[in-house]
């Protein structure tokens, strides 16, 4: 049982990372962005195919494929900060489920609909726990986690470019009076989430299941993640991803409930979403 637990940590850390850029979506550019794996999953193929074609180095691909599903995020971000400024978070998230269907059908005419023959990047064990193998990818994933939530805590709360976006978060038209540049800043803020999204899904793409469709719904898990810290709290939300990858790995190991597994994520986030309206609900209810 402890051994599934522990063979959910590389998932748990995925989860926490995409999950981790969410939330920072979510604060700082006022969207929920439904394509933030898809164009992850878009750069780790672009860079499955340049090495499988173009005989690049896996480090060399991997590379320019992260940087290529950057770029896809910071277009997406171009476009939601250039005609849907104004508009109000629902709005703004909605238009991201395009993005996701599109990437999702481009991979299937460009790569095809199976899964990818992906190199690892990291591979092997870090440590052993009481005779359970930690591999390297659940380090290095939930690690990454980790930094990257201290990393934005300490942006957005100790230097000038933090207090720019939370200006911009909270008062963007006020920001933009005072002399922000709103667009720059929210196109960064896409750019660097889309980064950190796509490095994390080629690292961890070569021990999970790796079609187009399996990397693109990894924003369920995420978004379950990133609904557990109410899309603020960081800490709360890399926590989340952890536990839940963690709780897969368990439920995998139990044959009875094994189909379970794929449900979870769903069920975490219609729990969250009754609980944080308990209080509607209740009142409704009286």
């Amino acid at each position: 049982m402890i051994q599934g637990a522990l063979a959910g940590l590389a998932a748990g850390g995925l989860y926490a990372v995409l999950g981790v850029c969410l939330t920072l979506m979510s604060k700082l550019v006022r969207v929920v962005n439904f394509a933030q794996a898809a164009t992850a999953m878009f750069g780790a193929y672009t860079a499955v195919w340049l090495v499988t074609h173009l005989d690049l180095p896996v480090w060399v691909g991997s590379l320019v494929g992260v940087l290529f599903g950057a770029a896809l995020s910071a277009a997406i971000g171009w476009i939601a900060a250039t005609w849907l400024s104004e508009s109000t978070t629902t709005v703004r998230s909605a238009m991201t489920i395009g993005p996701l269907l599109l990437l999702i059908s481009m991979s299937f005419i460009l790569f095809g609909n199976r899964p990818q023959p992906f190199t690892p990047i990291i591979a092997g064990a870090a440590f052993t726990v009481g005779g359970v193998v930690i591999s390297q990818v659940a380090v290095v994933t939930v690690l990454l986690a980790i930094v990257i939530a201290v990393a934005a805590h300490l942006l957005l709360s100790r230097t000038r470019v933090g207090t720019q976006l939370r200006a911009l978060s909270e008062r963007p038209t006020t920001a933009e009076l005072l002399g922000i540049r709103s667009r720059p800043l929210s196109i960064s803020v896409w750019l660097v989430t889309g980064f950190v999204s796509a490095l994390v899904v080629v690292i961890v793409a070569p021990s999970q299941a790796n079609d187009a469709t399996s990397l693109s719904m990894l924003i369920v898990p995420a978004t379950a993640a990133a609904l557990l810290g109410g899309f603020r709290r960081l800490s709360l939300t890399v926590i989340g991803g952890i536990v839940l990858g963690m709780l897969s790995g368990l439920v995998a190991q139990v044959e009875e409930v094994a189909l379970v597994r794929n449900f979870l994520p769903f069920l975490l986030i219609v729990v969250l979403l009754l609980w944080t309206q308990r209080k509607e609900v209740w009142d409704v209810a009286r």
